[in-house]
């Protein structure tokens, strides 16, 4: 192998060689083995030597994390974008003199920026095939492994312990508008692929919120897609949630994981006369901060920007990127996005799709396309559970707070709101039911209270975007169950 000097302040590191372990199986005469749709964690170590001003050289392992790896062989599976390494990793790694207040700035932003290992993804067709690792910088320094994909390889995949049938008859009016426009979710995937599944609250079983976390392997990964409706004599207003067991990091520090993630979309449909209206905006959220897309040349900004295009496949159903960990919630059009909406593909990470089937079916791989969702209605699966917990034992939520709207705008009967859901692993109480949404700019420029965005869109959506001083539009509400407003226009 060529060596190579990268220049590193006063101090010198020389590659010399990369070698790449597996977190499940010893690599053995550079093979190893998984099964076909499963996944493989590998780590990718450097060593060389650390040469610096007065000192001797030492030899051994040492810090580098300019590489790219990639598989030679097409239809070989696909590989996670890098992450720090999760698996045991007790060898001593190689550092350079300095001062105390340097090392540990240096130690800190080595948790974040080393990124030393990805994960294979096997395909479902068994074979041999070779990830490279090649250094970016630092020379022609390169090293490979042969993944075997059997069915005979030890399985890193638990089965679940129950699984959900066929839901009951949902006889709400809104359904057949809420099908038409159920979104087509490419789902980013990364180390902990399960976790980026699309899945229900009661995944595991039962309705306690607190045990999630631990209990993701356990539970069902059947796909399903919370939502719910509010309707004016204008607009129809669609909720979609996605639920997630976990949002986790390669960095569990400071509140940056939690049990439990929810984040999700809201549409805006103008009612023209026609059976399911006009499809005009998408607004996503995504880490508290809404995002706008539309295809409307006339809407300008306000409080929010328009992001981009509200793209759509099979004419009716909004392209939503949920990026892997965090599932943040961004349009398919979107820059950030790795899902090329247009082309129908990943760009360079993984990720799973899932398209409205009214069947919740499992992705057989990580990298499974138009896996089947289910919709569940929030007002059944969520409210009405909310207003029991008001009064009783406390299971799936948490963090009562009177709901105290600007704008003079109206409020539920029973103002206590829960804000969250219960959560207590890494951090307490960090996932949000959409009623305890919080928008960012809206709350900082108390344009918003706490959940507002969500929970009355004919109000935020004229605060987020400038319309036409002519455009037709109703404020008053005529259902929004949320608001304790059910009734039919005259």
């Amino acid at each position: 192998m060529a060596a190579a000097v990268v220049s590193c302040g006063w101090a010198g590191t020389v590659l010399e060689e990369y070698r790449i372990v597996s977190a499940r199986n010893t690599v053995e005469k550079n093979l190893v083995e998984v099964r076909p749709g499963e996944t493989l964690a590998l780590q990718v170590r450097a060593y060389g030597r650390l040469e610096q001003a007065g000192e001797e050289p030492q030899q051994g392992r040492i810090e580098h994390t300019k590489w790219e790896a990639r598989i030679l062989e097409a239809g070989g599976g696909k590989l996670s974008k890098p992450f720090k390494y999760q698996g045991e990793d007790t060898e001593t790694v190689l550092q350079e003199k300095t001062s105390a207040f340097a090392a540990i700035l240096r130690a800190g932003a080595g948790r974040f920026l080393a990124k030393d290992a990805v994960l294979y993804n096997a395909p479902l067709e068994p074979g041999t095939y070779t990830v490279e690792v090649a250094a970016t910088e630092g020379g022609d320094v390169k090293a490979s492994v042969k993944v075997r994909v059997t069915p005979t390889a030890p399985s890193s995949w638990t089965q679940p312990k129950n699984l959900f049938g066929e839901e009951p008859l949902d006889t709400s009016p809104y359904r057949y508008l809420c099908e038409h426009y159920a979104p087509f979710v490419a789902q980013e995937t990364w180390f902990d692929p399960r976790a980026d599944y699309l899945h229900r609250f009661d995944f595991d079983g039962d309705r306690h919120g607190d045990n999630n976390w631990d209990n993701l392997e356990y539970g069902s990964p059947q796909a399903y897609v919370y939502y719910a409706a509010m309707e004016t004599e204008t607009h129809w207003f669609l909720h979609y949630n996605f639920f997630h067991a976990r949002d986790y990091s390669d960095n569990c520090l400071a509140g940056m994981c939690h049990e439990n993630d929810n984040e999700g979309i809201v549409l805006t449909v103008k009612k023209d006369g026609s059976e399911f209206g006009r499809l005009e905006v998408m607004e996503t959220l995504a880490h508290n901060n809404v995002y706008t897309y539309t295809n409307r040349r006339d809407l300008r900004k306000g409080l929010h920007n328009v992001d981009g295009p509200l793209v759509l496949v099979e004419e009716s159903h909004p392209v939503v990127f949920l990026e892997a960990g965090g599932h943040g919630a961004l349009g398919g059009g979107d820059r950030k996005s790795t899902y090329d909406a247009e082309k129908g593909e990943w760009k360079a990470d993984t990720g799973v799709t899932y398209f409205y089937r009214g069947v919740a079916e499992m992705p057989k791989s990580s990298l499974a396309q138009q896996v089947g969702y289910e919709l569940l209605p929030i007002e059944e699966h969520w409210w009405k559970r909310h207003a029991e917990e008001r009064e009783g034992s406390r299971q799936m939520f948490a963090d009562y707070e009177e709901y105290r709207p600007v704008g003079n705008r109206p409020r539920p009967r029973d103002p206590r709101l829960a804000t969250a859901f219960l959560g207590e692993k890494h951090s307490s109480n960090k996932a949000r039911p959409f009623w305890g949404w919080t928008d960012t700019a809206g709350k900082r420029r108390k344009v918003y209270a706490t959940g507002q965005w969500a929970l009355d869109p004919a109000y935020s959506l004229r605060q987020s975007l400038r319309f036409p001083a002519d455009e037709e539009w109703s404020f008053e509400y005529v259902y929004n169950p949320f608001l304790d407003i059910v009734r039919k226009p005259e």
